[in-house]
């Protein structure tokens, strides 16, 4: 199974993590990394969060036919469907489809007291 972690940590931890990945040559896991809790949900709104379920273990889709399976207006759709594409959450096909390409998300932080 491909299973993408979203997480919230540092730059200075992935970039200790990619060295890491180099020297070994051990492939780390797919990661995906917020620098803060704030941001993760700038991102990851419930809206997009229906489109990344939605699109979950699905072959490529046009955006038209991503707004129609989540049921939203496609104009709409487009302007997540981007937001999730700059966060590396969605891959565009060479032919000008989108794709989830994991079959499953795992989201780990820690909340800490301030």
């Amino acid at each position: 199974m491909n299973i993408v972690t979203i997480d919230v940590r540092s730059l200075a931890d992935t970039l200790e993590d990619t060295a890491m990945a180099m020297e070994t040559l051990t492939p780390s896991a797919p990661r995906i990394s917020f620098a803060s809790p704030e941001l993760l949900w700038k991102v990851l709104t419930a809206k997009r969060w229906v489109i990344l379920k939605t699109l979950t273990g699905a072959e490529p889709v046009t955006i038209r036919e991503a707004a129609r399976r989540v049921g939203r207006d496609v104009k709409a759709v487009h302007g997540d469907v981007r937001a999730l594409l700059n966060a590396g959450l969605l891959d565009k096909t060479e032919d000008g489809k989108i794709v989830f390409p994991y079959d499953a998300i795992h989201v780990d932080f820690l909340l800490r007291a301030a």
